[in-house]
């Protein structure tokens, strides 16, 4: 059987690299860990979504989370 999971360009989102699954599902992990304050906020560093522009705003919210725990 053929293994058919792409990877994304990680330009795709910066700092985040992307991943289809051989089910077509999109995973996103965050290159660098959320500082202990984002994830104690609850931003998540691996996120998954039936599609890119789901993916893509999971990412947002995660990053949301992150900033205002920077503020």
């Amino acid at each position: 059987m053929e293994d058919v999971r792409t990877t994304l360009p990680s330009s795709s989102i910066p700092g985040w690299r992307l991943i289809i699954s051989d089910r077509g599902r999109f995973w996103a992990l965050r290159q660098k860990p959320f500082p202990i304050a984002a994830i104690r906020a609850g931003a998540d560093s691996a996120v998954d979504a039936d599609t890119f522009d789901e993916v893509r705003a999971m990412i947002a919210r995660q990053e949301e989370i992150a900033e205002r725990t920077a503020s």
